[in-house]
């Protein structure tokens, strides 16, 4: 391989195949979603983990693509370790199937009201699994985390998911508020993105 031309993530989240496009920049030629093959359907995720999950998407479109097609998978999800770190792997579901992610938002702020900040602190992490599969076959795993703490209200209208009520160590800003730019620079996803680069380039330089 002496370049990834084409890449197929293992999600129907514009806004996550967006930001995947941006980081990757002009490291692939062509990247493209689930809503461009809807006859694979909705893929049910049963794992308890975020990698268990990541490498159900991948096998599960790898498979229906054939072994001509990479093929990305992405779980990712927030931790509130108030919360027992929840919700986890159900972040995208958090208020139930279906739910959208301002109905996520107002359950886990919901949920945080009730927590005394005198007894328990609002730390928190956002954390990716990406999941690296061809021809049926899982390749590789990258992974990212990043640090932060709840904020009690919304802020910011950038990004997407539970964007505007985390804010990362370091920042007095929510990922909302933040550019794009300086999110991607240190975001879980951007962070598994990044060993995903060094992955590419080592297979061109090989």
């Amino acid at each position: 391989m002496t370049s990834l031309t084409r890449l197929v993530v293992a999600t129907g989240n514009a806004h996550k195949t967006a930001e995947i496009r941006r980081i990757l920049g002009d490291l692939v030629s062509l990247v493209e979603d689930l809503s461009m093959y809807p006859e694979i359907g909705e893929i049910e995720e049963t794992g308890k983990t975020f990698e268990e999950n990541a490498s159900i998407k991948a096998l599960t479109v790898s498979r229906f693509l054939g072994d001509r097609v990479w093929v990305l998978s992405d779980d990712s999800g927030l931790e509130v370790d108030a919360l027992g770190g929840k919700p986890g792997v159900y972040s995208a579901r958090y208020a139930g199937s279906g739910a959208s992610d301002a109905e996520n938002r107002a359950k886990l702020l919901e949920a945080i009201q009730k927590i005394d900040p005198v007894e328990q602190s609002l730390t928190a992490r956002f954390r990716c699994v990406m999941v690296l599969a061809r021809g049926a076959e899982k390749i590789s795993v990258f992974d990212g985390s990043v640090e932060g703490v709840i904020a009690e209200t919304e802020k910011g209208e950038q990004g997407f998911g539970y964007d505007s009520i985390f804010m990362p160590d370091g920042y007095c800003e929510t990922f909302g508020e933040l550019s794009s730019e300086v999110k991607n620079k240190m975001s879980h996803r951007g962070r598994a993105l990044e060993q995903f680069k060094q992955w590419i380039a080592g297979k061109v330089a090989g």
